[in-house]
């Protein structure tokens, strides 16, 4: 049985995920910041949890330490703090940024000796649409999801010896628990007129493809940005 670690995996996205992966047969490893939701989501997917903050090195080392495998590694925990460039403040810049790059790197350096083990291993990093669009009054954020796609390139040149793919996934307008407040009332269909497909995506969404990029079927695919979002990085549509 293979195993799968998914981080931020206590709601939203994170928890989706690891319920399509619990059905693609995997063992999953649930870590979140909040113990209480990730014992939820491994509770329901038949899992384990663990309390964890993916900027501490030693906590994430500790945490694969008392794994015995890892085949699939889900970096889905991010942060936002929404502000202008001007007057986001250091603190939030920082967390934002250890967080959404850091995080991954540490997680990487934790759990792919796992994969190096096992001869084979996939990681999928959860980027954004916010990389591509580069809306205004996103602070840092969208300059973050863009390291998280330059670090999955250099994620798959460096691990592609090992048998181990990286990709990553860049979601668009998505209704999920922390963004549910974005879509209230008439927003929702609002904000699908300007979805190519005329719809906002779901995390079940998301997690079909995370379960593409883990499964034998994307076994030669590794590099790649994958964006989930009903066509709106295809470019401005027509009116």
């Amino acid at each position: 049985m293979a195993t799968a670690v998914i981080t931020g995996s206590g709601r939203g996205l994170g928890r989706a995920d690891a319920e399509r992966l619990a059905r693609d047969g995997f063992d999953v490893v649930c870590l979140d910041l909040d113990l209480a939701s990730a014992q939820e989501t491994a509770d329901a997917v038949g899992g384990v949890a663990f309390q964890c903050d993916v900027t501490d090195r030693d906590s994430l080392m500790s945490v694969a330490a008392q794994i015995p495998e890892c085949h699939a590694l889900v970096n889905n925990a991010g942060i936002w703090r929404f502000d202008s460039i001007l007057t986001m403040t250091p603190q939030d810049a920082q967390a934002v940024f250890d967080v959404n790059i850091m995080g991954i790197v540490w997680c990487t350096q934790a759990f792919v000796p796992k994969m190096k083990a096992a001869g084979t291993g996939s990681i999928v990093n959860m980027s954004s649409g916010a990389a591509w669009t580069h809306s205004p009054g996103l602070g840092l954020y969208p300059a973050t999801k863009s390291g998280v796609e330059s670090l999955t390139r250099t994620m798959a040149l460096e691990l592609g010896a090992d048998n181990i793919r990286a990709n990553a996934i860049g979601p668009g307008l998505i209704v999920s628990e922390g963004t549910s407040a974005n879509y209230e009332g008439e927003r929702a269909a609002e904000r699908a007129k300007g979805v190519p497909m005329g719809r906002v995506g779901s995390p079940s969404d998301i997690a079909d493809v995370v379960s593409f990029l883990c499964g034998n079927d994307s076994r030669y695919v590794s590099g790649q940005i994958i964006y989930v979002d009903g066509g709106i990085t295809a470019g401005a549509m027509a009116r």
